[in-house]
């Protein structure tokens, strides 16, 4: 654990200069507009593209965020105790009962997000309910962290208002979002709220890095992928605290190396989301195309610019960073530099996916590590808490909120 500064050294001493970019606010808002009906309308929060991004001199991008919440896909929430299985439930590994396919029955139209993953690797069991309810209770700390996220972002982003009228405007949104975002990065050697989608392990993906720098010792040229947490507490996380956030960075670490050194699997991406390569994007995002000097009239398009953009992109750097600030004044506690181990984080996400994919039912977070259960807004109607009765006699669970 050291105490790195907190910004790249390019900017220590000076202002950061603001750029407009295409970035979304809410990780999976923008997705989640871009698969529902195409007849939708969707009101967005966006920021105006201008000059050519592959000029130097460019100082300009757009940003979209969703001004409205969506209902999940399926209408009505199901009870927390509804665990009935969806039709054709694949039956689990060994031969038992079918277990729910939550990447299918909830996540079909959008994908997963590294959230989906992350939190799996967390509890299961607490992933399995927060798919069932709908929802996730939204605590203080959650908002702050979620606010400071956007101070973030309006450091090197200006907003302004744009509307889609497609699921096609919005992929196409999406993708302009990590194009000028890289772009930002390459000029400048440092770009935030970069949205990323990767097909991984036969499952999309979607998430949105916080941070990603380039080095600043002139001679390596694989960029920096960080992550900001915010803590209530003027301490450092514990350790499972620490072991999440890690496996999210190298999360995000494959789907960028997957990204910029395999080729885009465009037409696998619009036959799952039932997309029109050909339909003619709405005027706005065709103006803000056109401005950012990427003239296109499709989604097709737009995606021949980000495939080029990924092949002028180089793979991550090894080493990864997890920034923690204290929320009430945004003082950095720390930054853990870590490196980056693709075994243990890949066999992750297999594990987790095999939850995901109905393959086998939900674990409980491992006993050393039920103090969890403490701070979860389910412990409540959790079976771990009759288990642990069960062996040890006891079940002080106390219900509380979700660590954030």
């Amino acid at each position: 654990m050291t105490d790195s500064p907190s910004e790249p050294a390019p900017y220590k001493g000076r202002e950061i200069p603001i750029e407009i970019e295409i970035v979304s606010d809410d990780e999976m808002a923008l997705l989640e507009t871009a698969l529902t009906a195409a007849a939708a309308r969707v009101s967005l929060a966006g920021k105006a593209l201008l000059p050519p991004v592959f000029q130097r001199s460019a100082r300009s991008v757009g940003s979209a965020s969703a001004l409205s919440k969506r209902r999940p896909p399926g209408g009505s929430e199901p009870d927390l105790e509804d665990f009935g299985l969806r039709d054709g439930a694949p039956a689990a590994k060994d031969g038992n009962a079918a277990v729910p396919a939550f990447l299918e029955r909830f996540r079909r139209k959008k994908g997963l997000s590294v959230t989906d993953i992350t939190g799996a690797e967390w509890c299961e069991k607490q992933m399995e309910f927060v798919l069932l309810s709908g929802k996730r209770k939204t605590t203080k700390a959650m908002k702050a962290g979620s606010a400071r996220h956007e101070k973030l972002e309006q450091e090197v982003v200006q907003k302004v208002k744009v509307r889609i009228k497609s699921k096609e405007d919005g992929c196409a949104t999406r993708f302009l979002n990590f194009i000028t975002g890289a772009h930002q990065l390459l000029f400048e050697g440092f770009t935030r709220e970069l949205p990323i989608t990767c097909f991984l392990e036969d499952a999309w993906v979607n998430g949105v890095i916080d941070e990603v720098r380039m080095p600043v010792n002139g001679t390596e040229r694989n960029p920096i992928l960080v992550d900001v947490k915010t803590r209530v507490r003027n301490s450092l996380p514990s350790e499972p605290q620490r072991r999440n956030g890690r496996f999210q960075l190298m999360c995000y670490k494959h789907m960028w190396d997957k990204s910029v050194g395999e080729n885009f699997p465009t037409k696998q991406f619009f036959d799952y989301y039932n997309l029109n390569p050909h339909h003619i994007l709405s005027e706005d995002i065709r103006d803000i195309a056109a401005n950012a000097g990427l003239p296109a009239e499709n989604l097709n398009e737009i995606l021949r610019y980000y495939t080029n953009t990924c092949s002028m992109l180089p793979k991550a750097n090894d080493q990864l960073i997890l920034r923690y600030e204290l929320q009430k004044d945004h003082s950095v506690l720390g930054e853990d530099w870590f490196t980056f181990d693709p075994d243990w984080s890949l066999d992750e996400i297999r594990t987790r996916l095999e939850f995901l994919r109905g393959e086998r039912e939900a674990t409980y977070t491992p006993k050393q590590e039920r103090w969890k259960c403490s701070f979860c807004e389910f412990a409540s109607v959790c079976p771990a808490r009759a288990i642990d009765a069960a062996t040890s006699g006891s079940a002080d669970f106390h219900q509380g909120s979700t660590y954030s």
